[in-house]
């Protein structure tokens, strides 16, 4: 009955500890690198000059993987009112199949977008 009680903060001090180690020492690296004169501009590594900023990135994927899981439901019922298919097959593989068409569509208009920026 008390485990219910213990196991939260248990979950909630993992990831405090997690992300308080990775700042911290992401800290201690930055300031010895600074200490022995070391470029600011390495700490700037991961982000590509004309890069897309992430949230466009984040909002066209979701939107394309929402739009293809919305198209799905409304074929996977076309299949199963008008075909005879199953409902237990038409719907989990219409809207598995549409939704990987929309992240790799979604993937490609990144592309474009990252070369157009």
């Amino acid at each position: 009955m008390g485990s219910e009680v213990i196991i939260l903060p248990i979950i909630f001090g993992v990831f405090f500890a997690i992300a308080y180690l990775y700042f911290s020492t992401r800290n201690k690296e930055r300031l010895a690198l600074i200490e022995k004169g070391a470029d600011a501009s390495i700490f700037m590594k991961g982000r590509q000059e004309g890069a897309a900023p992430f949230w466009k990135i984040i909002i066209l994927n979701l939107s394309l993987l929402l739009m293809g899981i919305g198209i799905a439901i409304f074929v996977a019922s076309i299949l199963h009112y008008s075909l005879g298919v199953d409902e237990e097959v038409a719907y989990p593989g219409t809207i598995f199949l549409l939704a990987g068409v929309g992240l790799m569509v979604g993937f490609n208009m990144t592309k474009k977008l990252e070369k157009n920026d």
